[in-house]
């Protein structure tokens, strides 16, 4: 399987390795920018986008196109995102909106003369680097698992004596003290999922070069999934004593219940979303006051000011550092919180 696992990635990026000598022949053309944008710069790397930028020297700008994959009007359309030219040309009456609502998305003029924008299913920055720390992640711990399966309880060895006190913590610190004894087990795959799975993309974004740097953990729409995870397996696995404190809470006179109601209802719903925006906001600030404190050395010109710059860039790359760890521990931890609220029985049982 290991072997399989290191195939298909070998073949994912070799896929792509002619598209970005294509692409920096073709962008040889270009002009660069009279004066440097720091808004541009970190907009750049904290949005997605429908290439990879990977480096620029001099005039030339390295990317990497990735697919582009439209449902319009009932057919579906397959290019390369190269055939926009980093955004300024279209291709068969599509291009990239620069402005207004439909910013950064691929749209096309329709018969009002209006924007419109199809169905995208595109492969973007943010899902290429979901399937490569998928790819990360079976490379991790398809190999551990077959130890574990293998050899048991004995010691562990290599790499899997690194993992193993992750795993126990997440286990014994995270999963045991919140959901109970009787029933932990049954959510620690997830648990675990979630920890390493949110801790690995955190890394990630850290490291500024490809096929590393993409913002994932600071996209919405990536914590947003995890968040609704979180919600259908709590609510799924909430037992009668959870539901009845919903719709009939004990000690709540009849008369409040109509207002009761609806604000459990809203509890429910803003848990998870709390770990949507906490995620979200925590990982995209971090990236944002990084590339803010590289920007000032293009911005004043100056070799007096990069000392400085650099020290806070390194302070804050190690504070970073501390926040991956940290934010993967409180989304897991709370997570296995809400699933202990939802399957702990009554006290007098």
């Amino acid at each position: 399987m290991q072997k399989i696992l290191f195939s298909i990635l070998f073949i994912f990026a070799f896929a792509f390795a002619l598209p970005v000598q294509a692409s920096e022949e073709d962008s040889g053309h270009e002009e660069s920018s009279e004066e440097f944008d720091p808004t541009e710069a970190i907009f750049e790397h904290i949005l997605d986008a429908h290439e990879w930028h990977i480096v620029t020297i001099g005039e030339k700008h390295i990317s990497l196109p990735l697919p582009v994959i439209l449902f319009d009007e009932g057919q579906l359309h397959l290019f390369s995102s190269a055939k926009f030219h980093h955004g300024h040309e279209s291709y068969n009456g599509y291009f990239i909106a620069q402005e207004g609502d439909n910013e950064g998305k691929i749209v096309r003029i329709n018969e009002a003369g209006e924007e419109f924008a199809p169905l995208d299913f595109s492969i973007t920055k943010n899902v290429a680097a979901l399937f490569f720390s998928i790819f990360l992640l079976l490379i991790i711990f398809i190999p551990i698992a077959r130890k574990y399966k293998k050899r048991g309880n004995q010691s562990p060895r290599d790499f899997q004596a690194f993992i193993e006190p992750v795993i126990q913590f997440v286990i014994d610190d995270i999963a045991k003290p919140n959901i109970g004894e009787k029933r932990y087990m049954r959510y620690t795959p997830y648990l675990l999922t979630v920890f390493f799975f949110i801790f690995i993309n955190n890394l990630m974004g850290l490291v500024p070069f490809f096929p590393f740097g993409a913002n994932l953990t600071g996209n919405i729409a990536v914590t947003m999934v995890l968040a609704v995870f979180t919600l259908i397996i709590v609510n799924f696995s909430g037992n009668k004593g959870y539901w009845r404190h919903v719709f009939a809470a004990p000690g709540v006179p009849l008369w409040l219940l109509p207002i009761m109601i609806p604000v459990e209802i809203i509890g429910i719903l803003s848990k998870p979303f709390a770990l949507m925006v906490r995620l979200f906001a925590n990982i995209t600030a971090g990236h944002i006051i990084v590339l803010s404190l590289v920007s000032l050395i293009f911005i004043f010109k100056s070799l007096l000011i990069s000392p400085a710059a650099i020290f806070f860039v390194l302070f804050m790359d190690v504070l970073e550092l501390l926040v991956a760890a940290l934010q993967a521990y409180i989304f897991t931890l709370l997570t296995a919180l809400f699933i202990g609220l939802a399957v702990q029985e009554a006290e007098h049982h």
